[in-house]
């Protein structure tokens, strides 16, 4: 079994910092990761996220192989689909999504990567009715499996928490840990993100001390998620909590733009909007201001 890639972290910095793929590129294609691991490494980051969205397109080792040159880590995200969905009644339609996470944890694996996150739960898109009891057992048998195979493996998993239109499964870091309860696996872990957080949650600090140390990938996005500063979110004090509960792991810059279009990501997360041209100025942006607001926070 592959070595996962080893992840750095910038001099003064406690965790390594990520940025999501969707900022240079809407694909992996070979060419889309040759661009997208030449940016990350020139816009200062220590890991790139890859979705697992176009995987088909994905050569693995290749893409590996461009991570360990340019002495980055991996981590990788996805949504289900509404034909390939775990918190679905239907048994065929959950088999389909069981499948789709599998083969996901397997691409991770071989990528270099350590930790699959995202809306691992469902489909990625609005509902027309509230989860039903028998959907969330589906979604709890589903992930207790996968967390048993990522175990093996020596792997976590993260609970992304999305807002209530991309997903009718978890919205709060309540809704999370509820969850991660009944999966019951200590590789299971809490992923919030400061988009999804701002639309649901009653403050910004409050759900990263409410999960503490089951904390294991965080987002940073603005919310209208364009230049980090530029939006209403109160980045000082979320700094300021994930340095009271010691959180060491991956924060990873996540933004979007119509400027660069994926076939079935910018669909699903209704990006409309031109917030930004130029996906290098962003990140180098956002790197500096993460740097500098996390930096404040190190004790």
């Amino acid at each position: 079994m592959p070595a996962p890639l080893p992840v750095q972290r910038a001099a003064g910095l406690a965790n390594p910092l990520g940025v999501h793929a969707l900022v240079w590129v809407g694909g992996t294609t070979p060419d889309d990761v040759a661009t997208a691991v030449r940016q990350t490494k020139a816009a200062g980051y220590d890991l790139l996220e890859l979705s697992l969205h176009d995987a088909t397109n994905l050569d693995v080792a290749a893409a590996r192989a461009a991570l360990a040159d340019a002495g980055l880590g991996v981590a990788c995200s996805r949504g289900l689909a509404f034909d390939a969905d775990v918190s679905s009644s239907d048994t065929t339609v959950v088999d389909r999504g069981e499948k789709l996470l599998h083969d996901s944890l397997v691409l991770t694996r071989d990528l270099g990567g350590s930790h699959l996150t995202g809306a691992l739960y469902s489909a990625l898109g609005k509902y027309g009715q509230a989860l039903s009891t028998e959907g969330r057992a589906n979604v709890v048998r589903v992930l207790t499996g996968l967390a048993a195979q990522a175990a093996e493996w020596d792997m976590t998993l993260g609970l992304e928490i999305c807002n209530r239109y991309e997903t009718n499964v978890i919205n709060t870091a309540a809704d999370a840990l509820r969850l991660a309860d009944d999966i019951g696996a200590d590789n299971v872990t809490i992923h919030l993100d400061t988009y999804h957080m701002n639309i649901e949650e009653d403050s910004i600090a409050t759900p990263v001390h409410l999960v503490g140390e089951r904390l294991g990938y965080v987002h940073v996005g603005e919310n209208h998620r364009g230049y980090l500063g530029e939006g209403q979110i109160d980045f000082d004090t979320f700094f300021a909590a994930l340095a009271d509960v010691d959180y060491t792991g991956p924060i990873t810059f996540e933004s979007f733009s119509s400027a660069v279009v994926s076939p079935t990501l910018s669909v699903d997360l209704a990006i409309w909007r031109n917030l930004w041209d130029d996906g290098l100025d962003l990140a180098t942006h956002a790197h500096r201001f993460l740097s500098d607001g996390l930096k404040k926070h190190v004790a």
